[in-house]
């Protein structure tokens, strides 16, 4: 009976906090039971749904693998990459990093790239073993396994998240479309400098130079947009995927 991976990640677009791929294993005769739990993509969750999955799937998989990019990490490869060589690329060596831990007969993940292929062939050149890859965009709703990672990826994102929140007050989801994250930006910002923003913030992020350069009096809704996606640095934007 072969193996079946899951990967997906949580938080590529947000301008706080980390990047988290989690990769989940299961054996093929087990993906019913995914279904019946109610697997779906983690942000047609509720905190408290996706939470109690998160721990269902975990106590059921024959393992997991969790890989995390922090803001630093992120804002280098942002900005010092070459073409095809960036946000994307950083994603396909995570999900790598996971699937090579994991060791599936076959693996799904949710495709970063524009181009499905090349997100593909750009994981499998780097495992040293063969396996049946599929990158999709939307796997994290065609397919219950990728569902299942995209769950223990997000609960484990908010987990981090939560733990900044209490060192360093509420400042939302971290998504460029939130208010309590952009007022939390402007507010740092106008007390401490752009040069002094905390390790958490990816000053990559066309965000931070909106705010940085904007006058004083600039309302907060200004910085806010529907995709969180049209605030990464512009040469990025056709490393991305669609709806993400």
């Amino acid at each position: 009976m072969p193996y079946i991976a899951g990967v997906d990640d949580a938080g590529r677009g947000p301008v706080i906090g980390p990047l988290v791929i989690a990769g989940v294993l299961f054996r093929q005769s087990q993906i019913e039971d995914l279904i019946t739990l109610g697997v779906k993509d983690s942000k047609m969750l509720s905190p408290t749904r996706r939470n109690t999955l998160a721990t269902e799937i975990l106590e059921r998989a024959m393992n997991y693998q969790i890989a995390i990019a922090c803001p630093r990490e992120i804002d280098e490869i942002v900005l010092t990459g070459k073409k095809f060589r960036k946000l994307n690329w950083l994603e396909a060596k995570l999900m790598a990093k996971v699937l090579r831990k994991l060791k599936p007969d076959i693996a799904y993940v949710d495709a970063s790239d524009i181009v499905e292929k090349r997100f593909g062939t750009q994981i499998s050149e780097l495992l040293p073993f063969k396996l049946e890859l599929i990158s999709e965009h939307r796997a994290d709703i065609k397919y219950p396994i990728v569902s299942a990672a995209s769950i223990i990826a997000k609960t484990h994102r908010d987990s981090i998240i939560s733990k900044l929140h209490k060192l360093y007050g509420d400042f939302g989801s971290g998504y460029c479309s939130d208010k309590r994250t952009i007022k939390f930006l402007s507010n740092w910002i106008e007390k401490h400098s752009s040069r002094e923003l905390p390790w958490f913030v990816r000053k990559s992020w066309r965000t931070i130079t909106r705010l940085t350069e904007a006058p004083k009096q600039t309302a907060i809704s200004s910085y806010i947009t529907k995709s969180d996606i049209e605030l990464l640095p512009l040469d990025e934007r056709n490393d991305t995927a669609p709806n993400r």
